[in-house]
């Protein structure tokens, strides 16, 4: 399984935001990296900033680029705003999805969950971290002592975080389910959506 493994804080430096959560090493030099310290920077032109926010997406949702790339081709196919759909197609990942409810309290360790067959969507278990979750399905930790413990572990840390309102959770019984497609309001990107699908479309 494909994944990023360099060095993270100096990612969330070099975009001044703590793409892979927070990080006290980047509250105390919120500036780019280097040895030169803070530094003043070249105006940045289009593609250049079109190029960030597409890295910010990667790096977030944990994608390596053919992935990304398939991904905004395959919203750009479908009816409604490309950059809104592309959102909904990236939230709504089955690994995302563990994320979000907490059984996972990491993108990777989600994903990690899904690759090694701890999770079941709708009774069956689904071990690929990109499976499109659909409207009413419903994802559960599979009944076995070591994917419960996971959860369990994962949802006492999670506690400050906020299941999206596009999702349901039943804590007590390890499941979710997917009650109506994540409108833009309802993510909260990370990046500016519109300025990669202007990359994409030169």
């Amino acid at each position: 399984m494909a994944r990023y493994t360099g060095p993270r804080v100096r990612i969330s430096r070099r975009f001044g935001i703590p793409i892979f959560g927070p990080s006290k090493y980047l509250e105390r030099r919120n500036y780019g990296p280097g040895v030169h310290g803070p530094k003043s920077r070249r105006k940045v032109s289009d593609y250049a900033l079109g190029l960030g926010e597409k890295q910010k997406f990667r790096y977030y949702y944990g994608l390596l680029e053919r992935q990304f790339e398939n991904i905004y081709h395959k919203a750009a196919q479908r009816r409604g705003v490309t950059g809104e759909t592309m959102l909904q197609i990236l939230e709504t990942r089955l690994d995302n999805v563990v994320y979000s409810l907490g059984f996972g309290n990491t993108r990777p360790a989600a994903r990690q969950m899904v690759g090694h067959g701890h999770v079941k969507v709708n009774g069956r278990k689904v071990s690929i971290p990109s499976y499109e979750v659909r409207v009413n399905d419903v994802i559960e930790v599979r009944d076995r002592s070591v994917s419960r413990q996971m959860a369990t572990r994962s949802l006492e840390i999670s506690t400050s975080r906020v299941v999206p309102a596009w999702l349901a959770l039943n804590k007590e019984g390890f499941k979710g389910t997917m009650v109506r497609m994540p409108v833009r309001d309802d993510i909260q990107p990370i990046a500016n959506e519109q300025a990669v699908v202007e990359l994409y479309s030169r």
